[in-house]
């Protein structure tokens, strides 16, 4: 009976792609394991200092938590912490961070201090290599919880890896930079990494116009 019944399913698939409609797989719930965290940034940041959900914990030197101003109307997300990032606990504080710094300052016209800067995962992947998505999905309620508190109107999702994991996204960051996507609470605008205007000098036009893009923006709220 289940045979027929599910040849006879398929069947009616195979007419309904004949007719032009799509397969769109389902994307599986994954199960919530987010833990209850606090309503507070300080209390959420010795949270995640002591944090030992996944294999980054046993390789980092420090947790790189986040940093700015609470009350801002603008956060950068980052993927996550590099080498200088580990031993300071501070996040972009390299050359990456440099340039980062430079662009807020320069073409926002605003303070680095005035802004909200954190990562994807608060703890560096060895080699400065991708966090894999256990890694990921395993630190990003803490990235969640800061969204919650600091209520940012635009964040800035540096890079392919935040665009990512913030939107559930896998198209490139070619092919969005620069888009202005509705998240519900806030917009979401992502551009080139840092890392990658070092290594791409020619992009930073790009990173220019969209950096334009949020000014504007900024001034409207």
């Amino acid at each position: 009976m289940n045979r027929l019944y599910n040849a006879l399913q398929l069947k009616r698939l195979y007419q309904l792609k004949q007719l032009g409609f799509r397969y769109v797989p389902l994307v599986e719930k994954r199960p919530s394991t987010e833990p209850s965290l606090p309503h507070d940034l300080k209390a959420l940041e010795q949270i995640v200092s002591q944090c030992q959900l996944c294999g980054l914990s046993k390789t980092r030197t420090k947790t790189v938590f986040g940093e700015g101003n609470p009350y801002t109307d603008i956060m950068f997300v980052g993927e996550g912490p590099g080498a200088q990032e580990d031993a300071t606990g501070r996040p972009f504080v390299g050359r990456a961070g440099e340039l980062l710094t430079k662009m807020i300052e320069n073409v926002l016209e605003v303070p680095r201090e005035s802004v909200y800067i954190a990562n994807i995962v608060k703890c560096r992947p060895p080699k400065n290599r991708v966090p894999t998505p256990e890694e990921a999905y395993t630190c990003i309620p803490y990235l969640k919880k800061q969204i919650e508190l600091v209520q940012p109107h635009i964040i800035v999702a540096l890079g392919a890896t935040a665009y990512h994991y913030l939107t559930g996204d896998k198209t490139g960051i070619t092919k969005v930079r620069g888009e202005l996507i509705d998240m519900g609470s806030y917009q979401l605008i992502p551009t080139y990494h840092p890392s990658y205007l070092l290594r791409n000098p020619s992009a930073k036009k790009e990173v220019y116009q969209d950096l334009l893009k949020i000014k504007r923006l900024l001034c409207e709220n």
